[in-house]
């Protein structure tokens, strides 16, 4: 395992309050395959809180990727929904959860919100 993909696992703890407020609760678990072997992620949302482990259990929902995808989701350099669209990767279950957990990922790199776009646009004029 990446890292990069580690940290993101360590920090999703301290980001749930800001990114989970939608009322949803459920565990998702995450099989990030390389080569020939799978590590398994368990993420149990709610509002405002997650927790995380790695394991297997019941979950809501699954999400199957291969390591080398996640890595770049979790660097920003890819897309959640696009990888799933591609089929690069596959989802069953709970699809809110899906919606809600990709939240967590960053923006790609030099992408800027469309509001400070305008707020600059504004006050040029």
């Amino acid at each position: 395992m990446t890292q990069a993909t580690e940290e993101f696992f360590a920090a999703l703890p301290s980001h749930a309050p800001a990114v989970l407020r939608a009322p949803v609760t459920g565990t998702l678990q995450i099989d990030l395959a390389s080569g020939n072997r799978t590590e398994h992620w368990l993420v149990r949302l709610s509002p405002g809180a997650a927790t995380v482990e790695r394991s297997r259990g019941p979950a809501d929902a699954v999400w199957s990727s291969s390591a080398d995808l996640f890595e770049r989701l979790v660097t920003g350099r890819a897309q959640a929904v696009s990888a799933v669209l591609r089929n690069e990767s596959t989802f069953r279950g709970n699809v809110m959860l899906f919606l809600v957990f990709r939240r967590f990922f960053p923006t790609p790199p030099g992408v800027r919100d469309p509001r400070e776009t305008a707020r600059e646009q504004a006050g040029r004029a």
